[in-house]
C-alpha cells in the first residue's frame, strides 16, 4: 500500500484498482468512476449494482484507516506561555511546601508575600474542536522543573508536583498519552476568574479548602464538593 500527500491507493486483485481522495464528499463518486474505468478498459461489461457490497467495504476500510491515522496524529500543541499567580475565593495564595513537595493555600500578610508561587502557564491548541471555551493549559512552578499533574492515588484523582527534566516533551502531547496528566482545562467564568479541570480526569477540578479547615493542601475535587473552592483568580504578570 502506498500513501501520498493528497490520496492513497491500494493494489487490488487483477482488473480492479481503487483510488480514493481525502475529501469525504467525493469518496463514492470517485470510487464509482475508477471502478467503471478499470472494468471498461478490460473490455468487460458490468453493473455497479453488483459491486455495491465491495464498494461499501472499500469505502468503510478507507474511512477507518484515515480515522485511525488522524487519531494517532491528534495532539495538544503548545501555543504560548505567560507568568501568573493564583488566589482562591478567600484570597489565599498558593505556596510551595518544599518539604512535602505540595502546594498549600495560605493567607499571606505584608512581608510574607514573597512566598507566593508564581507559575509559568503554557496554553495549548486542542486537537479536537470543543463546544466549550475552555483552553488546555500546563502549569509549571517558575524557576523550577516542577509541573502540576493529576494522577490517581488509591483510586482517586489527586494533584501532584512532578519534575519534568525534558520540557520539550510538553510542547506536543498526544491526546491518548499519559502526558495528558499535565494538562488542565482553564475555563474562564468571569474577569480573571477561572476553574482548572483535569484533562485526564474530567469533572475533577483543582481546589482549595475553606480557611476554617485545617487542610491547607491544594488538591483535586469533583464539582460542587462542599467546603472546597474551585474558582480562582489567575493574575497575569506579563
Amino acid at each position: 500500500m502506498e500513501f501520498e500527500s493528497n490520496s492513497w491507493s491500494s493494489k487490488l486483485p487483477q482488473g480492479l484498482d481503487v483510488e480514493i481522495s481525502h475529501h469525504p464528499i467525493t469518496l463514492r463518486c470517485v470510487a464509482n468512476l475508477i471502478i467503471a474505468m478499470e472494468r471498461l478498459n478490460g473490455g468487460k461489461g458490468f453493473a455497479l449494482g453488483r459491486d455495491e457490497s465491495l464498494l461499501n467495504f472499500l469505502l468503510e476500510s478507507a474511512v477507518e484507516a484515515q480515522t485511525e491515522r488522524a487519531s494517532s496524529r491528534a495532539a495538544f500543541s503548545s501555543k504560548g506561555e505567560y507568568e501568573c499567580s493564583v488566589t482562591d475565593s478567600e484570597n489565599k495564595c498558593w505556596v510551595l511546601n518544599e518539604g512535602s513537595m505540595e502546594l498549600h493555600a495560605m493567607m499571606l500578610q505584608g512581608g510574607s508575600s514573597y512566598h507566593k508561587v508564581h507559575l509559568n502557564l503554557s496554553t495549548y491548541i486542542t486537537p479536537v474542536p470543543s463546544e466549550t471555551k475552555a483552553r488546555p493549559v500546563a502549569l509549571g512552578i517558575k524557576g523550577s522543573n516542577l509541573y502540576l499533574s493529576c494522577i490517581t492515588s488509591e483510586g482517586t484523582p489527586t494533584l501532584h508536583l512532578e519534575e519534568v527534566a525534558d520540557k520539550e516533551q510538553l510542547k506536543s502531547i498526544n491526546h491518548e498519552s499519559d502526558m495528558v496528566r499535565f494538562l488542565f482545562y482553564k475555563q474562564d467564568t468571569g474577569v480573571d476568574i477561572s476553574t482548572l479541570e483535569s484533562a485526564h480526569y474530567r469533572n475533577w477540578f483543582i481546589s482549595t479548602a475553606l480557611q476554617q479547615d485545617n487542610t491547607k493542601m491544594v488538591n483535586m475535587c469533583q464539582s460542587a464538593t462542599p467546603n472546597r473552592f474551585t474558582t480562582f483568580t489567575v493574575q497575569r504578570h506579563n
